[in-house]
C-alpha cells in the first residue's frame, strides 16, 4: 500500500528527474472549466440586462460599452469564476476540468488549502493568462515545473494515478 503523498506526486518525464509540467492537462482543464463558467456568466449577464432595464433605460438600448454597467459585470464575472475555482479547490482540491484529467490542486507543504491563497493562485492565474498565458508556459523553464500562480499561492497541481 503506498502513502498518500507518493499517490499523488507529479511524474517525472522518462529519462529525467525533473517532474512533468502538465501543461496539456491543465490548458485542457480549463478549456472544459469554461462551461460551466460560461453558464454563469451568462446568469450574470440575465440579470444586469434585467436590472439595466428596470433602472430607466429604453427596453432595447444595449448595455454600452466601458459603461460602469460594463465595467461592474466584468468584475462581477470575474468574482463569480473566482468563488467557482475557489471554492472547488477547497472542497477537493478539483474543479470540474480538473476530474477528467486527473488533475489535483495540493499545496506544496501538505497542509490544507486556505481561501486566501486560493485567491491569491486565482489573481495570479487571471493575470497570467492576460499576458498571454506567460505564467502557464513559465513551468518549461521552472526547475520545479511550477507555474507563477503555483509559485505565489504555494500550491501545485499533480496528476493523480489511475485507480
Amino acid at each position: 500500500m503506498s502513502s498518500p503523498a507518493s499517490e499523488t506526486a507529479p511524474v517525472a518525464a522518462p529519462g529525467s528527474d525533473r517532474p512533468r509540467t502538465l501543461l496539456l492537462w491543465r490548458l485542457l482543464a480549463l478549456f472544459y472549466d469554461l462551461w460551466p463558467v460560461l453558464a454563469l456568466w451568462m446568469l450574470a449577464g440575465t440579470v444586469f440586462t434585467v436590472a439595466y432595464t428596470f433602472s430607466g433605460h429604453a427596453q432595447r438600448e444595449n448595455i454600452a460599452p466601458f459603461s460602469a454597467w460594463q465595467w461592474l459585470l466584468w468584475a462581477v464575472c470575474w468574482v463569480i469564476t473566482g468563488a467557482y475555482a475557489t471554492a472547488s479547490w477547497r472542497r477537493g482540491g478539483q474543479t470540474l476540468g480538473m476530474r477528467p484529467w486527473r488533475l489535483k490542486l495540493e499545496t506544496r507543504d501538505g497542509t490544507a488549502l486556505r481561501r486566501g491563497q486560493l485567491w491569491r493562485r486565482f489573481a495570479m492565474g487571471t493575470l497570467s493568462l492576460l499576458l498571454g498565458g506567460l505564467g502557464f508556459w513559465w513551468a518549461w523553464l521552472d526547475r520545479e515545473r511550477l507555474t507563477w500562480h503555483d509559485r505565489a499561492s504555494g500550491t501545485r497541481m499533480v496528476r493523480v494515478p489511475k485507480r
